[in-house]
């Protein structure tokens, strides 16, 4: 009887001990990485014209992050992006982003960027599109 007490009270010291994991602290993306361009003002655009611009992400830690994926806010923005792509420390990496000029007036744009290690960056872009004045008098030369 002692030992099945003893047995019991081992398998239960185990069960409790392997519960008591210290949570590691998450660490602060802009201690990882630095972005460029993360919140972008386009100005005024026209209004149908698609363009692009670039982010620059560095890897400003002393470990390696993984690019996973970029999340667009919709269907109007498009990413290029290498997915899996390793950042050694201190390297850097490109991310394009395509907007199609839907629309006309104010915009506001944002994509998620997603890392390993469960960290993630939100970057906007914004600007006003504007529809060519087609009842502007022509241009001569007299």
């Amino acid at each position: 009887m002692k030992q099945i007490v003893i047995l019991a009270c081992t398998c239960v010291f185990i069960y409790i001990s392997q519960a008591q994991t210290v949570p590691v602290p998450k660490k602060d993306i802009n201690e990882v990485i630095s972005i460029s361009n993360a919140n972008y003002n386009m100005g005024k655009i026209s209004a149908g014209k698609p363009l692009e611009y670039n982010l620059v992400i560095k890897n400003i830690s002393k470990d390696t992050v993984v690019l996973q994926d970029v999340r667009v806010g919709c269907g109007c923005t498009t990413p290029k992006f290498k997915a899996g792509e390793n950042l050694l420390p201190g390297t850097s990496t490109l991310i394009t982003l395509g907007f199609n000029g839907g629309g006309n007036g104010e915009f506001t744009k944002t994509a998620d960027i997603i890392f390993s290690g469960g960290l993630s960056k939100q970057v906007k872009f914004y600007g006003v599109a504007v529809v060519a004045d087609s009842t502007a008098a022509p241009v001569t030369n007299n």
